[in-house]
C-alpha cells in the first residue's frame, strides 16, 4: 500500500446509522456511529468539498449541527461564526492552518474525531499541490457561509 493510500485509508469519516433502543429501563436511544474510510475525491470546487467531507460534523449550513456531532467529544464549531467571533474579520489564514492541522490550539483537528483535511487532500491525486487548491477553496466557502 502506498503513501497516498495509507494517509487516505487511515483517515475516517462518521456515518450516522441512527437510533438504537438504549441498555436499560428509561434510557433514551442512542444514535450509532459508524466510522469509514475517506473516499478519494477530485472535487476541487470549496462548496462540493464541504458537503463531501465536512457536512457530517459541521452540519449542511456549517452551524456545527451534523448528523454525527452528537458523538464526537468536542461539539464541531459553528462555522458560520467564525467572523462574528474575531471582531468580523474573517481570519482566513488562521482557518487555512487549522484544516491543514498547523494550530495547536484547535484540540479536534488533528484528533481521530478530526481529520487533518489539508494532508488528505494533498493526497488525493497525482498532484499534491491540488491539496492546497482544495484547501484554499474550502476556506473562501466556510467565509462564504458567515453570518451577516
Amino acid at each position: 500500500m502506498g503513501m497516498k493510500q495509507l494517509i487516505v485509508s487511515a483517515s475516517m469519516l462518521f456515518l450516522l446509522l441512527g437510533p438504537v433502543a438504549g441498555s436499560g429501563c428509561g434510557d433514551e436511544p442512542t444514535a450509532t456511529i459508524k466510522m469509514v474510510p475517506v473516499r478519494s475525491s477530485l472535487a476541487i470546487a470549496g462548496k462540493d468539498l464541504y458537503r463531501e467531507y465536512c457536512a457530517v460534523c459541521h452540519g449542511t449550513a456549517g452551524k456545527g449541527d451534523g448528523p454525527a456531532a452528537s458523538a464526537l467529544k468536542i461539539p464541531p464549531t459553528d462555522l458560520t461564526q467564525i467572523t462574528k467571533a474575531n471582531g468580523g474579520r474573517f481570519p482566513q489564514s488562521r482557518v487555512q492552518h487549522i484544516i491543514n492541522g498547523e494550530a495547536g490550539s484547535t484540540a479536534a483537528h488533528g484528533s481521530k474525531d478530526m481529520p487533518i483535511w489539508g494532508n488528505i487532500f494533498g493526497h488525493m491525486g497525482p498532484n499534491p499541490d491540488m491539496g492546497a487548491v482544495r484547501v484554499y477553496n474550502l476556506v473562501k466557502y466556510i467565509q462564504e457561509i458567515q453570518a451577516q
